[in-house]
């Protein structure tokens, strides 16, 4: 898009967000545009807690349809726009709600903890959700000898299982992102810039989070780029979020560690990436696409999303 045309769709926003008292939120994943032109910026719990408690009467979400319909379970009386529907999640995908409740079924008694990036459905089968900035102490909160089931993303369920030692059941999802982070090209980074530090997401797999200096959630991610006193780093998650490092560390090198398919470039979502200013600005302005959801789902999804935002206040998250 050439910037003439981007400076007319970002004007055009702006106007349409004040005549219909809408807010943008957008996640770090967004492109770099996205990311200006929105209200708020954050990870799946900072968006999840600005969800709950705005005073618009209209949400755009510039993420993905598991983010948009966090926002509808917490914000019913809202409307909420995705300004495109394909915007799904590789993750969110992985579990299919018949699927789950099978796998529920066949292991009774344990408490059911499923990652935000999951579809409303998933939500609604679940006893509490949880974030990669607070999957750790979710579980922790837990009596020690609660048994668990973990969905769906297998690198994360592993993470917390490691660090926790729970009595943890994982279910086998992934997302097609962090598990695509080649190690063979880290290490040589690492071997051409011996003074970086790679910090990495929790959703990656064991053999990249054993070779990091720092794990952490998008947004640990972010504040520890910004406090700790390196000045290269290898971020191995989507590499959206360097755009924020970037704004707040001019100074800083920022390395997106490259996928094993070395023609795809850096690491990107392309579900992410299907959001586009023109397509926020059509969006604002047809107030379509909306997302909906059954009042009985958005009943059964609340109960869980809710427990966590208790738990995160509690633990001061």
């Amino acid at each position: 898009m050439d910037h003439v045309k981007a400076e007319e769709y970002i004007e055009g926003i702006k106007r349409l967000r004040t005549e219909k008292n809408a807010i943008i939120l957008a996640h770090y994943y967004q492109t770099g545009d996205i990311q200006d032109i929105a209200d708020f910026v954050g990870d799946s719990l900072a968006l999840s807690q600005k969800a709950a408690s705005n005073n618009a009467d209209i949400i755009l979400f510039a993420g993905v349809k598991f983010m948009a319909e966090t926002a509808k379970i917490l914000a019913p009386g809202k409307k909420v726009l995705l300004p495109d529907l394909n915007a799904g999640c590789s993750l969110a995908d992985s579990c299919k709600a018949e699927d789950f409740k099978k796998f529920i079924d066949d292991n009774p008694g344990r408490t059911v903890v499923t990652y935000v990036n999951t579809t409303a459905e998933i939500k609604a089968l679940s006893d509490i959700i949880c974030t990669s900035s607070n999957a750790v102490q979710i579980v922790e909160s837990l009596p020690v000898d609660e048994k668990i089931i973990f969905a769906p993303d297998r690198n994360l369920g592993n993470y917390v299982l490691n660090k926790t030692g729970r009595d943890i059941i994982i279910w086998n999802g992934a997302c097609h992102v962090h598990e695509e982070f080649s190690l063979e090209a880290i290490l040589k980074i690492k071997k051409e810039h011996p003074e970086s530090k790679l910090i990495v997401h929790p959703e990656c797999e064991l053999p990249i989070r054993m070779v990091s200096d720092f794990i952490g959630s998008t947004s640990a991610l972010l504040l520890y780029s910004k406090k700790d006193d390196a000045r290269t780093y290898i971020i191995a998650t989507e590499a959206g979020i360097i755009h924020q490092m970037q704004k707040e560390n001019p100074d800083k090198l920022f390395i997106p560690a490259p996928p094993k398919d070395s023609t795809c470039g850096c690491s990107e979502c392309n579900f992410m990436k299907l959001i586009t200013l023109e397509k926020i600005y059509n969006c604002l302005k047809s107030e379509s696409p909306e997302i909906t959801l059954d009042e009985d789902i958005i009943l059964k999804a609340k109960k869980p999303i809710l427990r966590m935002m208790e738990i995160s206040k509690k633990l001061g998250l």
